[in-house]
């Protein structure tokens, strides 16, 4: 691939993600538990994009989180709050978190 080509692409989903936070002056560990919480949630559901899924993928990683993680509530609103971040600036679909 060219060089020039390389810069045309638009940056990988985790970039997007640092980037928006890093836009909003968010402290550097919100950004790494926002990122990581993002990467677990892509993993949990076999590598699928997050504009393929919407508020019941949501639904089934929180709950498996809370049954088979055993996560304390408030990890489990932490995740939550990493997704709604995800959907709201980078991906600019709020509308899938309506059904939440």
């Amino acid at each position: 691939m060219q060089p020039a080509q390389e810069e045309a692409r638009a940056p990988k989903l985790l970039a997007r993600v640092r980037q928006e936070i890093r836009t909003r002056h968010y402290s550097i560990r919100t950004e790494e538990a926002y990122a990581g919480w993002v990467r677990r949630f892509v993993l949990f559901h076999g590598k699928r994009h997050p504009t393929e899924m919407g508020a019941a993928e949501i639904r089934a990683f929180l709950t498996h989180l809370a049954v088979e993680g055993q996560v304390a509530a408030s990890t489990q609103n932490q995740a939550l709050s990493a997704l709604v971040f995800l959907y709201r600036p980078p991906l600019s679909r709020p509308r899938e978190l309506a059904a939440l």
